[in-house]
């Protein structure tokens, strides 16, 4: 009734079938002995902290002044007076298109323990943003991202280098 031809035609069909079923039966098989990601402990937290980020005014509106970020970085318990202490943050607009990077940097200025108290140091730093992007226009009224980091440099052959990151602080700010 069939042909030879009409055999081999339906003899590499059905390998190929039977190819296809093994492939897919044997796919989820496989992907359950894949490696997975041994959990890592948790991260400790840095000694380099921002304790506390004040923005004033809040909402922001253009021409009533500049928006201050008032930074306050607890230290660690031992740090070198020759330290400096960088503290930045990124000002965007949602579309990125409206950016402003502030900087500020200075030495690490550690008071000395009153009463044989046992507090780590602490330093306010302000950052001023005067409502411009990285082109100097005035930026638009909306909702804006910040993110400020501190960390700690030390001057080497090489000039500064980080020594010490403390974790970002991140939100929102209006603009109108």
């Amino acid at each position: 009734m069939f042909t030879r031809s009409h055999q081999q035609r339906w003899k590499r069909l059905t390998l190929g079938l039977l190819c296809l079923y093994s492939f897919v039966v044997s796919f989820p098989l496989t992907e359950s002995f894949a490696k997975e990601k041994s959990p890592r402990a948790p991260r400790p937290e840095p000694e380099l902290k921002i304790i506390d980020l004040n923005i004033a005014p809040m909402p922001y509106t253009q021409g009533d002044g500049p928006l201050r970020f008032s930074v306050t970085v607890q230290l660690p318990r031992e740090v070198d007076p020759t330290r400096i202490l960088e503290v930045t943050s990124l000002i965007s607009s949602p579309s990125k298109t409206s950016l402003r990077f502030l900087t500020h940097r200075q030495p690490v200025q550690i008071e000395s323990p009153r009463n044989g108290e046992q507090e780590r140091p602490k330093m306010v730093v302000e950052l001023v943003w005067d409502g411009q992007d990285h082109r100097k226009q005035v930026a638009g009224v909306g909702t804006y991202s910040y993110e400020v980091r501190t960390k700690l440099l030390a001057n080497g052959e090489r000039g500064l280098r980080t020594v010490m990151v403390a974790w970002p602080k991140r939100g929102t700010l209006e603009v109108k």
